[in-house]
């Protein structure tokens, strides 16, 4: 019978936050698969437990997941613990969770922290629905493209960052979103020089204008304004094509304006009227 593979969150900063759950779960298991083998023990030593340690990261998925595996397969539990934070969240862990799905091996998840809950929770913006967006790509172009692609999303964003890039992190999101979008800033959460800064994107930019910040940030951006009930057709937008064309306007300049007044797509509407022989 397969043993069970337990995902066991750690303190994002402050220690007092691991719960008796997670620390009987640790003392429970045959070994752990750990992020960073030198991290995990820091922490068993806190709890006053011995445990093996095997390396689980990013750069050893494979051949460590299918190390794990086996174990696991032959009977042993083991728990998964990342640095900070919930294992398989924006974490190669959920590379380990497949993996055991498609091999009928029990996966527990044990609840602890989580700092895009925690950042989430303070920032004064709706939690009602969120979209988790972890690290942007490093790449500007790449970076750029998938902020492009969330210009128009009504839930909440939430991001992670380091310091060394939430400069140029916060001069992208003022030039997609505008510098009057809210923004949360949450630093260094749980730890002793936790901040939440509540402001706009250009407030942001210009108060992280000078020395290069400290501490890991999540960025809890709002979404934008839900589009307003009865908004505007695409028949909507051939009527005023028609009218615009009876007032002399040609076909692509009746199609511009009505596409412009209406927020409509040019192309759809062009095409439309195209087809309705406007």
């Amino acid at each position: 019978m397969a043993g069970t593979l337990y995902l066991v969150p750690t303190p994002i900063g402050n220690l007092g936050d691991i719960s008796r759950r997670q620390a009987e779960t640790l003392e429970a298991v045959d070994f752990i698969a750990a992020e960073d083998t030198r991290v995990t023990l820091k922490l068993l030593n806190h709890l006053g437990l011995k445990k093996p340690l095997v390396s689980y990261y990013r750069h050893n998925t494979d051949k460590a997941g299918e190390q794990v595996l086996t174990r696991l397969l032959a009977g042993e539990s083991c728990a998964l613990c990342t640095d900070a934070g919930t294992p398989a969240i924006s974490d190669p862990g959920e590379d380990l969770v497949a993996l055991c799905a498609q091999n009928d091996v029990p996966v527990v998840s044990i609840p602890g922290p989580c700092a895009l809950i925690t950042a989430l929770s303070v920032s004064g913006l709706p939690t009602g629905r969120f979209t988790f967006e972890g690290f942007l790509p490093m790449n500007k172009k790449n970076r750029r493209t998938h902020l492009e692609s969330l210009r128009g999303e009504e839930r909440t964003m939430i991001f992670y960052e380091a310091p060394h890039k939430l400069r140029s992190t916060l001069a992208d999101l003022l030039e997609v979103f505008g510098p009057d979008r809210p923004i949360a800033l949450c630093r260094e959460l749980t730890k002793l020089h936790e901040e939440v800064v509540r402001t706009t994107l250009a407030g942001a930019v210009e108060q992280y204008r000078g020395a290069e910040p400290r501490g890991e940030f999540v960025l809890v951006l709002s979404g934008a304004q839900p589009t307003e009930e009865g908004e505007a057709t695409l028949d909507d937008g051939l009527a005023l094509v028609g009218r615009l064309r009876e007032e002399g306007s040609s076909l692509k300049d009746a199609v511009k304006q009505a596409a412009r007044e209406l927020g409509l797509s040019k192309n759809e509407l062009y095409t439309a009227a195209l087809e309705g022989q406007l």
